[in-house]
């Protein structure tokens, strides 16, 4: 693998990528999206071959790790293809962010084509509250597809549970004895202020890492990890287990520091930043020069000086993004 080629203004070193594949879904979890969504038009989305072209720039610039994220990656028709094909470039971590309805079916061959890592998302194991927290989606289907993935042998399975006072908070220690006896980890996150939202008062819901971390040390003692994941989580290990608990802080413990990570929305917008809305159009690069990637590449090493150092999320008051998390990517 190269030298990363993409370096920031402020020496950070960008060796990460997130991709989104779809901004469709078949949930509409609360905290992701309005109930009634309008999704963008076919000739708006990036080609699964396009997605794979920019892939594959970026791991020539020194990307070693790509996750693929939606909307729902795996409601995108032949996404296997695109997932047998990074994973062909010889990453260090390949992984996708799913919530888990598809897996029962496909995490056998999602494993085969080369995927090393799932993050899934779960945020209630109970049916009826899961049910009201992504409007449409059927808890036993998930804990199946949990299970699935989990007998396809992946590198490493993780579970995502956002954290929303009055709605999910009292599950934080069944969720993790459930992580426990699955042998995998569980990262739990602050609720990020993306998207107008009426279903909530985020400033309400507002559940610190802190406090999380506070509700879980009644139960299991939790030992910093020395071990660095390569993204945004700060991971704890707890005696007697194998799994981690991670807590990733936009709010109350920023990672911007340590920021590696740059995002494509599967309109083909380079995001450098989570919270700010510095962009760089590669979509328009990439129809407007389709033999060579010389123009791409130079666009991508560019834009990196456009990464502001920080994002400046406030958990009250107007939304500084207008863009939902299904439209940036997970």
């Amino acid at each position: 693998m190269p030298n990363s080629k993409l370096t920031d203004r402020f020496g950070r070193t960008v060796n990460y990528v997130r991709l989104s594949v779809t901004d469709r879904c078949d949930f509409r979890c609360v905290y992701c999206m309005a109930e009634d969504m309008t999704f963008l038009p076919r000739q708006q989305v990036l080609t699964l071959e396009e997605i794979a072209r920019l892939a594959r720039t970026f791991t020539e610039l020194g990307t070693e790790k790509i996750r693929l994220t939606g909307g729902e990656p795996l409601v995108r028709r032949d996404i296997l293809e695109l997932v047998r094909e990074i994973g062909s470039y010889g990453l260090r971590d390949f992984a996708m962010t799913t919530n888990g309805s598809q897996l029962p079916t496909m995490a056998d061959d999602l494993r085969r084509a080369g995927m090393h890592r799932l993050n899934i998302s779960l945020d209630s194991l109970d049916p009826d509250r899961f049910r009201r927290i992504t409007r449409t989606g059927k808890l036993s289907q998930v804990l199946d597809g949990i299970d699935a993935s989990r007998e396809a042998g992946f590198r490493g399975i993780k579970l995502n549970t956002v954290v929303l006072k009055g709605r999910n908070d009292d599950e934080v220690p069944e969720l993790v004895d459930f992580a426990r006896r699955k042998g995998v980890d569980i990262t739990f996150i602050e609720e990020m202020p993306l998207g107008e939202i009426t279903e909530h008062d985020r400033s309400v819901a507002f559940c610190s890492s802190d406090e999380v971390r506070g509700i879980i040390r009644q139960h299991h003692d939790l030992v910093p990890a020395t071990e660095d994941s390569g993204g945004p989580a700060r991971y704890y290990r707890m005696p007697g287990s194998q799994s981690r608990v991670g807590f990733i802080s936009p709010h109350s413990h920023n990672f911007c520091s340590t920021c590696n990570r740059v995002r494509v929305t599967v309109e083909g917008r380079l995001l450098l930043c989570l919270g700010n809305e510095h962009s760089v159009d590669l979509r328009r690069v990439l129809r407007g020069n389709p033999v060579s990637d010389d123009k791409l590449r130079q666009t991508i090493i560019d834009a990196m000086e456009l990464k502001p150092e920080k994002h400046h999320f406030e958990v009250g008051g107007d939304v500084q993004i207008l863009r939902f998390m299904n439209m940036t990517g997970g």
